[in-house]
């Protein structure tokens, strides 16, 4: 089946989209401090603290959406009720970014975060909740759901 190497690509994207979104946070944060940038009168330290802070926190969330399709892969099981959850969040939030890509940088950026969107919801729908298991001997001679 699909569903493991799936979940596994996902997870490293989502590492790899980690590293990245920490790095380009970094070079803005970088330049922010070498230019002495500010924001409408705001402290240019306050800038670079608060690039670098968002760097991290987006890098750290990225990390954790990324453990669940591993750890997913691993087990062959379906995300709990939060890890699923954090998944559709992380799924919504790619979309609004791939929206905002086209204008803002390009249709590169938007391919990039529409797979990544995509593999996402794969990972979702790979593991899908299982059916009920079904017992033979049902009513004229079919098989029956089990009860649960």
């Amino acid at each position: 089946m699909v569903r493991r190497p799936v979940a596994f690509v996902t997870a490293i994207v989502l590492f790899v989209e980690a590293v990245g979104i920490v790095l380009v946070n970094g070079v803005l944060a970088t330049v922010a401090d070498n230019q002495s940038m500010s924001l409408a009168g705001m402290d240019p330290d306050a800038m670079v603290t608060g690039t670098w802070v968002m760097g991290g926190v987006s890098g750290a969330l990225l990390v954790l959406c990324g453990l669940i399709p591993l750890l997913a892969g691993i087990r062959d099981r379906a995300p709990g009720r939060l890890g699923r959850i954090a998944l559709i969040a992380c799924a919504v939030v790619h979309g609004v970014l791939g929206a905002l890509a086209v204008g803002l940088i390009g249709w590169a950026a938007f391919a990039f975060l529409m797979v990544v969107l995509a593999l996402i919801v794969l990972t979702l729908v790979a593991y899908d909740r299982r059916e009920p298991e079904t017992v033979a001997g049902g009513p004229g001679g079919e098989e029956a759901p089990a009860a649960v």
